[in-house]
C-alpha cells in the first residue's frame, strides 16, 4: 500500500498538468511512457498476408505459471503453430506443423502472441494528430464552457480534415495492437451530423481491419445546445450509443437531462455512454439517478457505461462498495483513462468487486489535451502503477483493462485463450510473458484482425 502510494505521489507530482486536462475530460499519460509514442508505421509497414488460410509458426504462447508454493513467480511459454483460416483459429499445432503442405506459411520470430488492444474511448473525429504540432495555451482557470465556446470556433476548422486524420489515428492504433474501439462522436449546432458522417466513411474503409462503435456525443451539452433533434438523427443514422455529458454543470437541470439521454436510448434501442466529470455531490447524484433508472428499466440493464465517472475519486471505500454491489447488478460498466494526478480512482477496489473496468485514450493530441499515445499497453502498465502491488501474477492480470477482459490465463494459471475457433485477432509483442509486456511496455512487432495483418510483419515461413 505504501509502495502504491509513493508510486501515485511520483506520478501526481510529474502530471500535475496533465492533471488539470484530465479534470475537464482529457486523458493524461506519463513521461516515462514517451517511447512508446514513437510512430512506427514508417518503419514497419504491413507485408500483405493475401491467402485467408495460411500457418504461422514460432508463436510464443503463455502456458502456465510456475509456482513458489502458492505464489506464481514465473510464466511458462511454448511454441506453437496457429492454424488461420477465414479469420479464426482452426488450429493449435506443435511448431512448425503443416500437414497441408499447399498453405501458406509465415513465420513469428517467437514473439509473444496478445489478445488485440481495445480503446474503449476515444474521440476519432477530433484531433490535431497527423498535422502540424499545435498546443493550446489555456488559462489554468479554463472550464468546461470555455471550452465549448472554444469548440464552436475550431470544429469548422478541423472538419476538411476529420477523415484524414481519423484514418491516421486508426493506423496509430493499430501500430500498439488496438483493431476495437468506441469512438465518441461531436453530434451539435457546430458539426451536424457531418463529423458523424465523415466517421462513418472512414470506418467503412477500414472495416476489414478494425471495428468501431460509434457514441453520439452531445459535447456542447444535450439540453444546453437543444441537440435532442441531432441525437434521435444520429440513431437513425447508424449511431451505436446515445452520449451525454455533466447533466448538472453543463445543462443545469441533471433530471432532464438524463431521463432524456435515457429515453433516446430506449426509443432507438441503444446503449448509453455518458461523460461524466463531475466532482461536486452532483456528481455522486447524477450516478445515484443513473443507477435507480437502470433498475427500474430492465431494457437498461447491462447497456450503461459512465465514461471518467472522476465523481468516485471523492468516495470512501464503503460508499464505493454500495455502488459498485449496484453496479454488477445491472452490469453497468466503467471507461477510465487512468489518470493521474490528484484523482485516484478506486478502479482496483471497482475490479475486485466485479465491475467490468475498460480503458481508453480519450484525447489524442488535440484542443483539449496535447497528450494521449493510443497505446492501451500504456494504459495497462500505468493502471499497474498507480493500483497494484506488481508481481508476475498481478502484473499479467492488469493486462486485462487493456483487452476487453481477454487473458491468455486465468487467475489458475489454465490457458484460457486462445482457443479452436477464437477470432484470429491479437497483436505479437516483443516480451516473454504478459506480466513483462505490462512492465515494460514492451514493442509490437505485428497486429492481426480476424486474419487480416493490419500493421507490422512477419517473416515468410518454411514448409520444410
Amino acid at each position: 500500500m505504501n509502495e502504491n502510494k509513493s508510486r501515485r505521489d511520483f506520478l501526481s507530482h510529474s502530471g500535475k498538468v496533465a492533471a488539470a486536462c484530465a479534470l475537464l475530460g482529457a486523458t493524461t499519460s506519463v513521461g516515462y511512457a514517451a517511447q512508446s509514442a514513437t510512430d512506427k508505421r514508417e518503419a514497419s509497414q504491413p507485408m500483405r498476408i493475401t491467402s485467408p488460410h495460411y500457418y504461422l509458426d514460432n508463436v510464443l504462447l503463455e502456458q502456465g505459471f510456475e509456482f513458489d508454493g502458492a505464489m506464481p513467480v514465473a510464466t511458462r511459454t511454448e511454441l506453437k503453430t496457429l492454424e488461420i483460416k477465414q479469420g479464426k483459429i482452426v488450429t493449435l499445432r506443435d511448431n512448425r506443423q503443416h500437414p497441408d503442405g499447399t498453405v501458406p506459411v509465415y513465420d513469428a520470430g517467437g514473439k509473444l502472441m496478445l489478445p488485440a488492444m481495445r480503446d474503449m474511448h476515444i474521440h476519432l473525429d477530433k484531433t490535431f494528430y497527423g498535422g502540424p504540432w499545435r498546443a493550446l495555451n489555456l488559462p489554468a482557470d479554463t472550464t468546461i464552457q470555455d471550452m465549448i465556446a472554444l469548440e464552436h470556433k475550431l470544429l469548422p476548422e478541423l472538419r476538411p480534415y476529420t477523415q484524414e486524420r481519423a484514418g491516421k489515428l486508426i493506423d496509430l492504433l493499430q501500430s500498439h495492437g488496438t483493431t476495437i474501439a468506441r469512438s465518441h462522436c461531436n453530434v451539435e449546432h457546430v458539426s451536424g451530423l457531418k463529423n458523424l458522417e465523415d466517421l462513418q466513411a472512414v470506418l467503412a474503409r477500414r472495416k476489414s481491419g478494425f471495428e468501431c462503435e460509434i457514441v453520439a456525443f452531445p459535447q456542447h451539452g444535450l439540453l444546453l445546445s437543444k441537440s435532442e433533434p441531432l441525437m434521435r438523427e444520429a440513431m437513425q443514422a447508424g449511431a451505436h450509443y446515445v452520449g451525454g455529458l455533466d447533466p448538472t454543470n453543463v445543462d443545469a437541470a441533471m433530471e432532464k437531462s438524463l431521463d432524456t439521454m435515457f429515453q433516446i436510448a430506449l426509443d432507438y434501442d441503444k446503449g448509453v455512454d455518458i461523460h461524466l466529470h463531475e466532482t461536486s455531490p452532483a456528481g455522486l447524484a447524477a450516478v445515484k439517478y443513473m443507477l435507480d433508472t437502470v433498475e427500474k428499466t430492465p431494457q437498461l440493464k447491462g447497456k450503461l457505461t459512465i465514461s471518467h465517472a472522476f465523481i468516485l475519486a471523492t468516495l470512501n471505500e464503503q460508499q464505493v462498495d454500495e455502488l459498485a454491489a449496484r453496479m454488477v447488478a445491472q452490469q453497468v460498466t466503467i471507461a477510465s483513462s487512468v489518470p493521474i494526478g490528484t484523482l485516484h480512482m478506486p478502479l482496483s477496489q471497482l475490479r475486485d468487486k466485479g465491475v467490468f473496468v475498460m480503458t481508453g485514450t480519450d484525447s489524442v493530441i488535440d484542443h483539449w489535451s496535447p497528450f494521449g499515445l493510443a497505446d492501451m499497453l500504456e494504459k495497462a502498465n500505468l493502471y499497474a502503477q498507480l493500483y497494484i502491488s506488481p508481481n508476475e501474477k498481478t502484473l499479467s492480470r492488469a493486462l486485462s483493462i487493456a483487452t476487453g477482459g481477454v487473458l491468455p490465463l486465468n487467475d489458475k494459471g489454465e490457458r484460457v485463450w486462445p482457443k479452436v475457433q477464437d477470432d484470429a485477432s491479437f497483436v505479437l509483442v516483443d516480451a516473454s510473458c504478459s506480466a513483462e509486456a505490462v512492465a515494460r511496455i514492451s514493442p509490437r512487432t505485428a497486429t492481426f484482425h480476424k486474419g487480416e495483418m493490419v500493421w507490422g510483419s512477419v517473416a515468410p515461413g518454411s514448409k520444410a
